[in-house]
């Protein structure tokens, strides 16, 4: 039996279409939201039913707490999931839901207050034994700039309300300080409605490596081993794999990370999924850096290691069912890659591409995986994270898994918009990349030479042209053959796939 029976799924993007998917298999029935600009989205036409809830800008729709939980309301859901980035994790959508009776799949407000200011998780963590890297909360620049100086540069500036890079910025020298501290201050402001900063002192080279962990309502957490997600452009994820290849993580190091998440997780009392961050050196010592209190973006290649769905377990959890597993039972397998594909062009310094799609092709094959919400037709809209999908790859060790990922890269096509896959490829080839040999700091050492160098190969060159030419041919067929039936208006109920495409 099924532990719900209608959900809402407070988001956009891949990211629902992923948990559309698991609802369904579930047998729940999954609701969707959208803005002005997502009438025509993929998650809108998969669910059983879909929501307006407002103007294209995320703060009048997918971040008005208001909007959403009237929406999950009027379509009568029992449980919300919020999916990641938004409202994921805002405190104030978990109690608005308990105030209406609807279940959060999530953790609780209380833990997410705990982790969501990242100076108060700081002190929580130091209270709970876990080692942090040594930094400051300070109320100013004359503050920042006397505890910048007893760190010892360089130092980084962080948001105290949020992460995924915003408000993020690494201050080498004393003279570079305030103008740092004035750009971090205003790109939090933007990004999180707060503009508090902090300092910590910057691990040079470091590893960013993370541990996924999982708790239910019954006080039994567990992890589900590390993720490594050190190839960042920007502070922000690009590529992630496990395990990691970094020749100090040993499997005593990584149970020894693990058991820190699991402790760092009791000490909020957290239920449901959730990920502790780490900095790693190069000596091996790891540092916590932060807790992300929601489903990851890159939570798939921990599933195809594991063999869990974490949105399942998520569902499972807010509904009260206990795990069901201990830590001895958690078992990976084999090694899994994620590329963000995203609609943005290298050659321009990265500059958002978006547009229309006019043709796609997504790689298959044995062991690839391709979480999307792109179609061919669709629009990638100015208005969001130029996200497109999520390529993955699982084989039994990280040389074919890199293989593998060559091969689907060399057949994904997307025409209309401009895409990072010619970057990717790049980074592929790198023989620093191939080895294992990277950082944090590895796209911006080597940036000129993956935008200039590294281009596919003749084998995979070859089946690029060859799935091209085919796109090509297919789409001529299709304009030569009339038009092609539209699904159903926009607001009617939502029919299934299947008969829209033999109707």
């Amino acid at each position: 039996m099924a532990p719900f029976r209608k959900v809402l799924v407070a988001n956009r993007g891949e990211i629902a279409v992923r948990i559309i998917r698991t609802l369904r298999e579930m047998g729940i029935s999954p609701v969707a939201v959208y803005s002005e600009a997502d009438r025509d989205a993929l998650h809108v036409r998969m669910a059983d039913e879909a929501l307006p809830i407002g103007p294209a800008p995320a703060r009048q729709s997918y971040l008005d707490v208001e909007r959403i939980v009237d929406a999950a309301r009027r379509s009568r859901a029992e449980a919300l999931h919020p999916g990641y980035g938004f409202l994921s994790e805002n405190p104030a959508l978990a109690r608005a839901c308990a105030d209406a009776g609807i279940a959060f799949i999530g953790p609780p407000p209380e833990a997410m207050e705990a982790m969501g200011s990242k100076t108060a998780a700081r002190e929580r963590m130091v209270a709970a034994g876990v080692p942090v890297v040594p930094g400051a909360h300070v109320e100013g620049l004359e503050e920042a700039r006397r505890a910048a100086r007893e760190l010892g540069y360089p130092v980084m500036l962080k948001a105290a309300a949020g992460g995924g890079g915003k408000g993020m910025r690494q201050v080498e020298r004393d003279e570079d300080l305030a103008a740092a501290w004035e750009r971090a201050r205003s790109e939090a402001l933007a990004a999180f409605g707060d503009g508090r900063v902090y300092v910590e002192k910057a691990i040079v080279r470091p590893r960013h490596v993370e541990i996924q962990v999982l708790g239910d309502r019954h006080g039994h957490v567990v992890h589900l081993f590390e993720r490594d997600c050190s190839i960042q452009r920007r502070h922000q994820k690009v590529v992630e794999e496990t395990p990691s290849p970094a020749p100090v993580l040993t499997a005593e190091r990584v149970e020894r990370m693990g058991e820190v998440a699991v402790r760092a997780a009791r000490a909020v009392g957290y239920h449901s999924a959730g990920t502790v961050e780490f900095l790693l050196d190069e000596e091996g010592r790891f540092y916590f850096l932060e807790m992300n209190t929601r489903l990851q973006v890159e939570h798939p290649i921990t599933e195809l290691t594991v063999g869990l769905d974490l949105v399942r377990e998520m569902v499972r959890i807010a509904a009260g069912e206990p795990l069901g597993y201990a830590q001895p039972d958690v078992r990976r397998r084999g090694h899994a890659i994620e590329c963000r594909i995203y609609a943005e062009d290298p050659s321009t310094g990265f500059l958002p591409s978006p547009g229309r799609i006019r043709a796609l092709r997504v790689p298959s094959g044995p062991f690839v995986r391709d979480d999307s919400c792109a179609y061919e037709g669709c629009e990638i809209s100015g208005h969001y994270d130029p996200l497109v999908s999520k390529l993955c790859v699982w084989a039994p060790d990280r040389a074919q898994a890199i293989a593998r990922m060559r091969r689907a890269l060399a057949e994904y096509v997307v025409d209309g918009i401009r895409t990072n896959l010619p970057f990717h490829l790049a980074l592929f080839e790198h023989p620093e990349f191939v080895a294992g040999r990277y950082d944090t700091g590895f796209i911006a050492r080597h940036e000129r030479e993956l935008l200039t160098s590294g281009r596919a190969g003749p084998a995979e060159l070859a089946m690029a042209i060859a799935v091209a030419v085919t796109v090509e041919r297919e789409r001529r067929a299709a304009a030569s053959s009339g038009p092609v039936p539209s699904a159903a208006p926009f607001g009617a109920p939502h029919p299934s796939p299947w008969r829209l495409v033999y109707r």
